[in-house]
């Protein structure tokens, strides 16, 4: 398997539109298109409006990477089939399930490089792999049958998702030092479960504010609820870019 380049991205937070109404959604792309890095559309959108939702979203806000999170868990051909059929979205970030095992990650990112490059797409999108959800705590864990505590089962998980092709992981931000000290810099961390100090937790158990998560290492800052819930989410993603680029600015001096 070749190496993998995980792809990098100048601003990294990127900001989850997580609704059934294609037309909010757009207008939502349309509202924060100037202060975020990217668009996440995940499962709950998808599932009601498909490709051509997708395509409606991404015409808002043109020149923003896509994050599609569709968490694909399921036997390696099925979710072969399921990454070549989302390729032509050209999705920048695509994620999986660690958990569904080496064959199936293998499998997910030889698809992603099969389908760009018979699309003509220059650069394949970017397998993530989910770690452990972070709505989940060690208590969840344990109701499922899986060893806690949280943070070592994210450890395995990322362990097996690199080694079998995946070009990073999603992962709570409470584990962003411990997996940067274990596997480097290359992987690309991307990070949920972020939240402004004055928002609500909502159901995320494990969380950070935006320049602690980017401190610790995180690539790529998923933000939705204190964006998309806001009475102005362009003054809201306005805010918290201007709070990471100044605690990097102050990380520089």
């Amino acid at each position: 398997m070749s190496k993998i380049t995980p792809p990098r991205f100048d601003n990294p937070l990127f900001v989850a539109i997580d609704t059934t109404d294609a037309g909010r959604a757009a207008a939502l792309a349309r509202a924060v298109a100037s202060s975020a890095g990217g668009i996440k559309l995940g499962l709950e959108f998808f599932m009601a409006n498909g490709a051509g939702g997708v395509h409606a979203v991404r015409a808002a806000a043109p020149d923003l990477p896509l994050f599609l999170d569709l968490k694909f868990h399921d036997i390696p051909n099925t979710v072969a089939g399921a990454v070549r059929a989302v390729a032509p979205l050209a999705p920048a970030l695509l994620t999986i399930h660690a958990s569904g095992g080496p064959a199936m990650i293998r499998a997910a990112r030889e698809a992603a490089a099969e389908a760009a490059d018979r699309l003509g797409i220059a650069t394949p999108p970017a397998v993530v792999a989910v770690t452990v959800l972070t709505s989940l705590d060690d208590t969840d864990l344990m109701s499922v049958g899986q060893r806690g505590p949280s943070g070592d089962q994210v450890l395995r998980l990322t362990d097996t998702a690199l080694a079998h092709g995946a070009a990073g992981v999603v992962c709570a931000p409470t584990e962003l030092v411990r997996l940067r000290g274990r596997f480097g810099a290359q992987p690309l961390m991307v990070v949920p479960g972020i939240r402004p100090a004055d928002a609500a937790r909502g159901d995320q158990k494990r969380v950070m504010t935006p320049a602690e998560a980017r401190s610790a290492g995180a690539d790529v800052l998923v933000v939705g609820r204190p964006i998309t819930g806001a009475d102005d989410p362009a003054d809201a993603a306005a805010r918290i870019a201007q709070e990471i680029a100044a605690a990097e600015l102050t990380g520089a001096a």
